[in-house]
């Protein structure tokens, strides 16, 4: 499995990941979330920045079921989704993530004829802290 590569700006979204916090880089001075994380605020140029916690919840804007050739450590698991989430409490954040049947199952496991655009999803993590996406209505 291959894990995210971090830096700086986009450390603390890992660490809470890890925790099983699904948390947004906010703009401390005008409050606009932004994503990915940057050391500036595209809206107001501010360097002032915070992790605000967001409830998890959104709705699958796009999607793509990859087949291979594929990175070797996907290539056993495919097919499988990549669903682009637009997050509620900030809708003009979208998340790359997985839609799973359930938290910890793998990453094939919902089938990829089922996906509909605008389908509701919650986030849940996996053991290593990724976030990945279920139905909140399965």
């Amino acid at each position: 499995m291959l894990s995210p590569v971090t830096d700086a700006d986009g450390a603390p979204f890992w660490r809470y990941a890890a925790q099983g916090e699904l948390r947004v880089q906010t703009c401390a001075d005008c409050a606009e979330p932004r994503f990915p994380p940057r050391p500036c605020c595209p809206h107001c140029q501010s360097f002032t920045s915070e992790w605000r916690r967001v409830s998890g919840r959104g709705r699958i804007w796009s999607y793509v079921v990859p087949h291979p050739p594929l990175l070797p450590d996907y290539a056993a698991q495919a097919p499988y989704n990549v669903i682009v989430v637009e997050l509620t409490d900030a809708p003009r954040i979208r998340l790359i993530g997985n839609l799973v049947t359930k938290a910890g199952a793998p990453l094939n496991s919902f089938p990829p004829e089922h996906i509909r655009i605008g389908a509701r999803v919650q986030a849940v993590f996996d053991d290593a802290g990724l976030p990945r996406w279920i139905l909140e209505r399965p």
